[in-house]
């Protein structure tokens, strides 16, 4: 029987691709584990720049069960640590990757609104809100806008439903429900490379599992906080797998997002604690015929484990190493969910009234330095780890996808971040 989803809520956004693969190969080219904006943009790039290799993408639920399907669609221009050496410019590289992609998103790209209560961030520098900020809420403290920086929104369902489709047009194999339970080097025989990988998958289809070894030259985990124990000892330091909340309103009048000052269309984020990130999202009418739109708001803050605290190591070989227990209908998620409601209620008159339509949690990868792990194992460099982008990673997810595509055919060096 197949281990059941995690109950983590349910987005606003609809993901409508089902893979229709009939059967397993026992050898590919590469092999990609993690069918999110990563492992799908790395698979669809891959057979663009290498048409004769073939690829093999194994996502173990859904395309976008994971933190892909689930975050809010706020789109930014760097790392979680800022821009780090060889990085480049991951906003003109996404916006490229989506149109050659044919993948569309609803992607806008306005700039977005650093905001704070306090006149410290959160890593000490000195900030000063602007007097004039249309954003002016009360939140522990006044809230204001701080600053404009380059960034915007997108639709998480659109992308991760284009870029399966993407990838399957373009030759490569997708598998859902597809879990792989172990990647180790291959024995040395004259009929394999000496550097290729054998994975263990465990393939759930029609009601019965079908064991399968298959053999890859080339693996790319794309699992960010799922199966980390796939990784072994690409990871240094352990990273911190966590769940992460948001909820979505009922849709706003003109008027409620005039109030509220977003009338700009710009999402937003807070410099300092506690914090808060949010964003408008566009629906199409709840009437059929109708060519207006519902732009409704979505609020995000909160994590399960809490800042500082760690899951079980007990948890370790699970796929979402225990964070598959948490539902956000109790316990810890159910607390941050409604702490979180209350707190949007009562940041502007606008809000307190509001009816909330969606809640739901995603789970997020975080390193100590927030700098995103893109490293290939230290015995095998065939076999790369992409992903902890600490909630940064709607851009950067595609950008490094398509990084480790070229790595993958070794036609560029990985970074040397960490």
């Amino acid at each position: 029987m197949q281990p059941s989803t995690p109950n983590w809520g349910t987005p606003p956004w609809k993901i409508s691709f089902r893979s229709k693969l009939a059967r397993l190969p026992s050898h590919v080219d590469f092999a990609i584990i993690g069918a999110g904006f990563t492992g799908l943009a790395a698979a669809a790039i891959l057979k663009r720049l290498a048409p004769e290799k073939s690829v093999l993408l194994l996502e173990a639920k859904k395309v976008g069960n994971g933190a892909s399907g689930r975050t809010g669609g706020m789109v930014l221009a760097e790392t979680a640590a800022g821009n780090l050496p060889g990085l480049g410019d991951v906003l003109k590289s996404y916006r490229r990757i989506l149109r050659d992609l044919r993948v569309d998103a609803d992607l806008d790209l306005p700039g977005v609104w650093e905001i704070a209560r306090g006149d410290r961030s959160m890593d000490g520098k000195k900030i000063k809100p602007l007097r004039n900020s249309s954003i002016d809420w009360s939140d522990s403290g006044r809230v204001r806008i701080v600053k404009k920086v380059p960034g915007g929104t997108v639709d998480p369902g659109k992308v991760v439903d284009g870029l399966a489709r993407a990838a399957v047009r373009a030759g490569a194999l997708l598998a859902e429900n597809a879990e792989v339970t172990f990647v180790k080097p291959l024995e040395k025989k004259p009929v394999h490379p000496t550097n290729s990988l054998q994975l263990q998958v465990h393939w759930h289809r029609r009601g019965r599992i079908i064991r399968k070894l298959i053999t890859a030259h080339g693996v790319l985990l794309a699992t960010n906080a799922g199966a980390l124990r796939l990784a072994e000892k690409i990871f240094h330091a352990a990273p911190d797998p966590k769940l992460t909340f948001a909820l979505a309103t009922a849709p706003l009048t003109k008027k409620q997002i005039a109030a509220l000052g977003l009338s700009s269309g710009r999402p937003f984020y807070t410099l300092d604690l506690p914090y808060l990130w949010g964003r408008l999202f566009e629906t199409g009418s709840l009437r059929k015929k109708s060519r207006s739109k519902n732009q409704r708001l979505i609020f995000g803050s909160g994590l399960v484990p809490g800042f500082g605290e760690s899951l079980s190591k007990r948890n370790a070989r699970n796929l979402w190493s225990g964070l598959e227990k948490e539902s956000a209908n109790r316990g810890a998620s159910h607390q941050r969910l409604k702490a979180l409601e209350d707190r949007v209620r009562n940041l502007h008159p606008a809000l307190r009234k509001i009816r909330i339509t969606h809640r739901w949690g995603g789970p997020i990868l975080l390193t100590k330095d927030f700098v995103p792990i893109f490293r290939a194992h230290p015995t095998n460099k065939n076999l790369i780890f992409a992903g902890a982008y600490s909630g940064h990673g709607v851009a950067l997810s595609v950008h490094l996808g398509q990084w480790a595509a070229q790595a993958l055919l070794n036609n560029r060096k990985l970074p040397h971040w960490n």
